[in-house]
């Protein structure tokens, strides 16, 4: 018999809270269920099985991330949603290599991806330039928080100490850079790794704010390859 105290917003909502727990790596219904205070079954009456449940957790945290505001200059509205993105997907570390791989978006997905392409094409991107600049603003955002999250220690304070103790033991003369890197900029005060995503979501946008004064059509620019035929973020989940 079905769990009557169960429903598929609450099923949904403890998957999210689990991932965030535990990973979805070791994920599993049987586990849920337990986070749930139920049984496998009744879970399966509400949603059909595990791949269904990370296509709904995938598509809340769509949900999370704030849409570019309509009332900002593109650009504007862009950083608002790249670093909310990013703070979204610090309080969910498991969702990155998720977030483009579903096959079947929900509608909080849908809705977040038309709201973003509304916001690049009202700055006077083409479809192709459109659809580079999604790509790379998500690029660089996934990868950042992907690389934020795997820092020892979160790259707070501790993390220069790691630094420091790092090139103590290493031999200058064997890696000059890489010593006088963590020297001169990693271990001076108010270093934070974190400053470096306004630092890279800046250029991004000044480089895209420059093609759509001239929109000039995307050819080989750095040995890259053209892709005439792109008119959408080139995803499987879109």
């Amino acid at each position: 018999m079905a769990d009557r105290t169960l429903t598929r917003d609450r099923v949904l909502a403890g998957a999210l809270a689990l991932a965030d727990e535990i990973g979805v790596e070791a994920f599993t219904m049987r586990r849920l269920a337990a986070a749930l205070g139920t049984k496998p079954m009744s879970i399966y009456y509400h949603v059909p099985g595990k791949e269904e449940i990370l296509d709904g957790i995938v598509d809340l945290v769509f949900g999370e991330i704030e849409a570019p505001p309509t009332s900002l200059p593109w650009t504007e509205a862009m950083r608002r949603r790249c670093r909310s993105a990013r703070e979204v997907l610090r309080r969910h570390p498991w969702a990155p290599p998720l977030m483009e791989s579903r096959t079947s978006p929900g509608p909080l997905s849908l809705a977040h991806h038309d709201a973003v392409i509304r916001c690049l094409r009202e700055g006077g991107l083409s479809w192709q330039w459109t659809a580079h600049a999604y790509a790379t603003l998500d690029a660089f955002v996934y990868g950042f928080a992907l690389q934020e999250a795997a820092l020892p220690f979160g790259g707070g304070e501790e993390l220069g100490d790691l630094a420091s103790e790092l090139t103590e033991a290493l031999p200058t003369d064997r890696y000059p850079h890489f010593v006088a890197f963590t020297v001169e900029h990693v271990l001076q005060p108010g270093y934070r790794f974190a400053d470096s995503f306004d630092v890279g979501l800046d250029l991004i946008l000044a480089g895209l704010s420059s093609r759509a004064r001239d929109d000039s059509p995307p050819g080989r620019v750095g040995g890259g390859r053209s892709d005439a035929s792109a008119t959408t973020k080139p995803s499987r989940g879109d």
